[in-house]
């Protein structure tokens, strides 16, 4: 029988925030793999956790993830906690999950603190439908990708950011955003000094410059609106004529009728419009 790996979620800076069953589990697992075991052993020392512990992190994920495999397939169950928050959320776990639905290895989560969801729910903005990208990319080239797919989100959109690089993100999603798209700022979250701050994205890039920002920070900022995502639809098209317009759908083998009314969708105009244009053409 095999042995059961257990997503621990810990707290993002208020112990209290640790659950019953997070202390049950930790003590009753054969083992439990930490992100950073130097980090993990003061939380498990204020909860007098004294289960053995790994390390399981970035630069050894897969050499660890075999090696807890073979222990969770010989029967034995382990616990993954990162530093804060829940594995697998911009932390190290994805890949050990992988590893154990391949092996036939069961996997359950112990569900806790998660800074993304925190943050959303006291940022004031819509949390119905959201966009969670964590950090940006670092590398140029993944990161326009990114940024060119954020600029025409219209769900909500939560992103992580360390403090020495808020006011350069801030300002980067100024310029491709728009200065009036609304943000909060959430920093320490669940701590004394936590704050959120809701701005505009150009205020908020201000306002931090002057104020040297402390602590990680989650950025939830305002999904383009739908009104502007249709208006901006329109004037996509809005230099292409008519008749290459009708082209663009033809040459992908949709017939005529089909094809005058989806122009005339994009074009918000009706479709007898699209048909006189046409036979005008024609004659």
């Amino acid at each position: 029988m095999t042995g059961t790996l257990y997503l621990c979620a810990t707290p993002i800076g208020n112990l209290e925030d640790m659950t019953f069953r997070a202390v049950r589990i930790l003590r009753e697992v054969d083992l439990i793999a930490a992100e950073d075991t130097r980090n993990s052993v003061k939380l498990l020392n204020h909860f007098d956790i004294h289960t053995p512990m790994t390390s399981y992190h970035e630069y050894n994920k897969y050499d660890k993830g075999k090696k807890l495999v073979e222990k969770l397939l010989s029967g034995g169950n382990v616990a993954l906690i990162t530093d804060a928050g829940t594995p697998g959320i911009s932390d190290p776990g994805e890949e050990l999950v992988q590893m154990c639905h391949e092996s036939g290895v069961c996997v359950t989560a112990v569900p806790g603190a998660a800074a993304c969801i925190t943050a959303l729910t006291i940022s004031g903005l819509p949390t119905r439908r959201f966009a969670f990208e964590a950090f940006l990319p670092s590398d140029k080239k993944e990161r326009e990708n990114v940024l060119r797919i954020l600029e025409r989100e219209q769900r909500t959109i939560v992103l992580y950011e360390a403090p020495h690089r808020l006011v350069k993100t801030l300002k980067v999603l100024e310029e491709r955003l728009g200065g009036e798209r609304k943000v909060s700022v959430c920093r320490e979250l669940t701590k004394r000094h936590e704050t959120v701050y809701c701005a505009a994205l150009s205020e908020a890039a201000a306002y931090y410059e002057s104020h040297e920002p402390k602590g990680e920070c989650v950025l939830v900022i305002e999904g383009m609106s739908r009104e502007a995502a249709e208006q901006e639809e329109k004037e996509k098209w809005a230099d292409m004529s008519i008749k290459d317009h009708m082209q663009y759908y033809l040459s992908q083998g949709i017939d005529r009728k089909e094809a005058m009314k989806k122009t005339a969708k994009d074009r918000g105009v009706p479709k007898r419009e699209i048909y006189n244009y046409l036979e005008k053409e024609k004659n």
